[in-house]
């Protein structure tokens, strides 16, 4: 736990050890000198192959061996819809840790397609600092191109190309944003984008912003020390928080988001330090003329997503049904 204050009176312990451990063995990853102790953060990063369950079948997909680039397919094998939406996720991590097989992302994409339901597409890309930016974006926006110009075995007809959405939790939800632009600047043959969902997508500057400065150290996950590891580790060197990629809407950011920049939802954490920079992100979206919905819970930390016996799970589930459902009937 990175500071003593309680996240919320009603988290059982079990779920709290969970999060200790998890603090504990990513601060203990990361090192002084701004490298990762990948074999020790192996030792504690489960993996878990692809395999078909009684409601979902997962399938990786190589595209890049070069730079070891693949996504992991999930298929719901229950859904009744004749058409399916598809997810095209990237998972969070701080652009340093993860993979698309990851128990954890695993356990997550797998939640998304068979409650939505979806096809979900979860982006195995570079890591960063071996791989700094652009290299993530550049793997994210590949795999899209990858999709759109091949004819995938196993791909399943009832994914419906015409209705993608761009998501990512924490780092992944940054790079939901950015591939989303660099996307819109593409002339696809078959993938139309219309929606990207942010969940506690991970921005920032180099002015602290009150949630960062009034949750410093009181909140479990997250603290602007680590943040600050996390954007020094991916960032070119000698850059720092004002870099559009991170300050997305800042002084150094021309933000031309495009005429095919699509609707966006953005979910937020009471107790989230990012919460502050994630409402200026939102801000700038609506001054640019975009439409973007903001959904707050209260009593949620950073990575409360992870959780599914949370009730916020729930009510992200309800909200992001909602969503795909009003930008897939404007698309129509």
């Amino acid at each position: 736990m990175t500071g003593n204050a309680p996240i919320s009176q009603d988290l059982p312990w079990t779920l709290r050890l969970f999060i200790f451990i998890l603090t504990f063995v990513l601060n203990t990853a990361r090192r002084s000198n701004g490298t990762v102790n990948r074999p020790f953060m192996k030792v504690f990063d489960s993996k878990t192959s692809p395999l078909k369950e009684a409601d979902v079948q997962t399938t990786d997909v190589i595209v890049d061996t070069t730079r070891d680039l693949w996504f992991r397919l999930f298929i719901p094998t229950t859904a009744t819809t004749t058409k399916l939406p598809v997810i095209i996720y990237f998972h969070g991590g701080g652009f340093v840790f993860f993979s698309a097989n990851s128990n954890l992302f695993e356990a997550i994409c797998k939640r998304l397609a068979v409650n939505l339901p979806a096809v979900v597409i979860s982006v195995n890309y570079r890591l960063s600092p071996e791989h700094r930016y652009p290299s993530a974006f550049e793997d994210g926006f590949d795999v899209i191109k990858f999709i759109d110009t091949s004819n995938l075995k196993g791909f399943p007809s009832n994914a419906d190309l015409n209705r993608c959405f761009l998501a990512g939790d924490s780092a992944g939800g940054n790079m939901a944003h950015h591939v989303a632009v660099m996307a819109g600047e593409h002339e696809f043959s078959k993938v139309k984008v219309i929606g990207i969902v942010g969940i506690q997508p991970f921005f920032g500057a180099v002015e602290r912003t009150e949630s960062e400065i009034r949750l410093d150290k009181k909140t479990l996950i997250l603290s602007l020390e680590i943040t600050d590891w996390y954007w020094k580790a991916f960032l070119p060197v000698g850059e720092n928080r004002d870099h559009p990629v991170v300050n997305v809407f800042g002084p150094r950011s021309e933000a031309v988001l495009g005429f095919n920049f699509p609707a966006t939802i953005v979910f937020m954490g009471g107790f989230d330090i990012l919460k502050d920079g994630q409402k200026r992100y939102c801000e700038g979206l609506k001054k640019a003329g975009k439409e973007v919905h903001m959904v707050e819970y209260p009593n949620a930390f950073h990575g409360f997503y992870c959780f599914p016996q949370l009730k916020e799970w729930s009510l992200l589930i309800d909200e992001l049904k909602d969503f795909i459902g009003k930008q897939s009937a404007a698309h129509q």
